[in-house]
């Protein structure tokens, strides 16, 4: 888990305008994705203030501090600088008052300035900050874009999975973690995995050794992150045990407070892991564009029964 976020991160991400602030400002710590609009606070109401969030002021909050005299602005703003506050952005380009630069710099806290929409620029830090403040977990497996999809594959270790996602990347998929998955809740439906740092780029072969898959297939065979949308679960194949044929065993499994779709394929000699797994991608993806071929297989058995009992 990150637990903070730098302010000069924010302002070289989202390409802000420094109005004020040195580089000891610039260094403040943002400790949460929450985004305040401090209209109540401008009138003098203080009761709940946010002030370890990040302040956003909007045409509305620029325009009433306007109608102030300057003593009272100054008085607010001096009010709204705290200790932990982590910065005052501005949206629209819209002129900073002198008394809020001045408050600022007693504080030493940035303001800064987007030409944006407020309500743009409030989707933008909202999105990068919880992504980046989010509680992390990680997960054993191997992580592979497949077509688009988000591919985390998991099994016991020396299945294969680290051998199977080389594959994928020789037939043009692209990896985005081995080992070791990094996750973390976007929001309530969906799931984003990344690699730790260290692994950045890099896959591990038994016999082989640690291999560099950026430098070797390029850069359009890795990617930064990617939506985990389906676990494929490699296991052994063994006799006794019944397996879904069908493909009509919907199982799910939980990582990271998220119910995502899983499939296990038995693995043992002769058995193209690679290619089921790509298979499996675009058998998963075509069920949720609405085709899926075990309910057209039912479909037409139920058709056949049908015809051949004389209904």
């Amino acid at each position: 888990m990150s637990e903070v976020v730098k302010v000069s991160e924010l302002v070289q991400l989202l390409g802000l305008e420094i109005v004020t602030g040195d580089e000891e400002a610039l260094t403040r710590h943002i400790t949460t994705g929450d985004i305040s609009r401090p209209g109540l606070e401008l009138t003098g109401y203080f009761n709940y203030y946010s002030h370890n969030r990040l302040q956003l002021f909007g045409s509305k909050e620029i325009t009433f501090a306007q109608r102030m005299t300057e003593d009272e602005r100054l008085m607010v703003m001096r009010r709204m600088c705290c200790e932990d506050t982590p910065a005052f952005i501005v949206s629209r380009g819209l002129e900073v008052s002198k008394e809020m630069v001045q408050a600022c710099d007693e504080y030493k806290i940035p303001i800064l300035r987007s030409k944006i929409s407020t309500s743009r620029l409030m989707g933008e830090l909202s999105s990068y900050l919880e992504g980046e403040l989010a509680p992390r977990t990680n997960v054993h497996g191997v992580l592979v874009d497949v077509y688009g999809l988000g591919v985390l594959i998991q099994g016991d270790s020396g299945i294969g999975k680290s051998e199977t996602a080389l594959e994928l990347v020789q037939r043009g998929h692209r990896l985005i973690a081995d080992d070791r998955v990094d996750i973390y809740k976007q929001d309530e439906l969906t799931l984003i995995g990344e690699p730790a740092k260290v692994l950045e780029h890099l896959i591990e072969i038994r016999g082989v050794g640690i291999i560099d898959v950026m430098n070797l297939f390029g850069a359009s065979a890795v990617r930064g992150s990617m939506e985990v949308q389906l676990v494929v679960y490699l296991e052994n194949w063994t006799q006794e045990k019944t397996y879904d044929r069908l493909g009509s065993a919907d199982e799910v499994v939980q990582l990271g407070g998220v119910d995502i779709p899983r499939i296990k394929i038995p693995v043992k000699t002769g058995r193209n892991v690679s290619i089921i797994v790509e298979v499996a991608a675009m058998n998963f993806r075509a069920k949720s564009m609405g085709y899926d071929a075990t309910k057209e297989f039912e479909s037409r058995l139920s058709r056949l029964i049908e015809e051949n009992s004389g209904i």
